[in-house]
């Protein structure tokens, strides 16, 4: 890990430099990483590619700022395709504002998660409707509380908890449906 840490500062040290080769190793790196976060905010691989490329687009224009004292580059990258996945949402569905003072928590049970694959799982999430999709992803997967969720879709801490809900109903539905 420590080499591979080194590699990648000298990558990024590249980039700031506008070297294309670097910008080619960093990408070909940093690939698996990012499509697994990209992913989790897209529709299919189509998607988690032109959250991708746009991220990429981003993570090359603004590298100059990236620090390593004030955290690991996996972290800053995370962020930005996090991000990148949000407004790819945002651009399918509007976001819409749901009050709702206590959210109903269905349950599913771990005899139910034992005979499905994660990727059943990844499948069955993918059908929820963009903007409970994203509250599940950044709270479930990511673990953002609700008021950073909020903050970030720029809905109500109430919406975002009642998308969370929703997210846990229709996935307790299609689980019991599945099995």
């Amino acid at each position: 890990m420590q080499e591979n840490a080194a590699e990648i500062l000298s990558l990024i040290d590249g980039c700031k430099k506008r070297e294309r080769k670097a910008q080619e190793l960093l990408y070909r790196t940093m690939y698996g990483f990012a499509m697994n976060v990209a992913v989790r905010y897209a529709r299919d691989e189509a998607d988690a590619a032109d959250i991708m490329s746009h991220a990429f687009v981003k993570i090359f224009k603004s590298i100059s700022n990236y620090d390593s004292s004030k955290g690991s580059f996996y972290a800053w990258i995370k962020k930005i395709i996090i991000r990148e996945g949000l407004e790819h949402i945002k651009g399918r569905n509007q976001f819409e504002e749901i009050e709702i003072e206590d959210a109903e928590l269905p349950s599913v049970t771990n005899n139910t998660v034992e005979h499905i694959s994660a990727k059943e799982i990844m499948l069955l999430l993918k059908q929820l409707p963009p903007a409970t999709h994203a509250v599940f992803v950044l709270y479930v997967i990511d673990g953002y509380n609700h008021r950073e969720i909020a903050a970030q879709l720029q809905i109500s801490e109430g919406t975002s908890k009642w998308h969370l809900s929703e997210a846990r109903k229709k996935m307790q539905k299609k689980l019991s449906v599945k099995i």
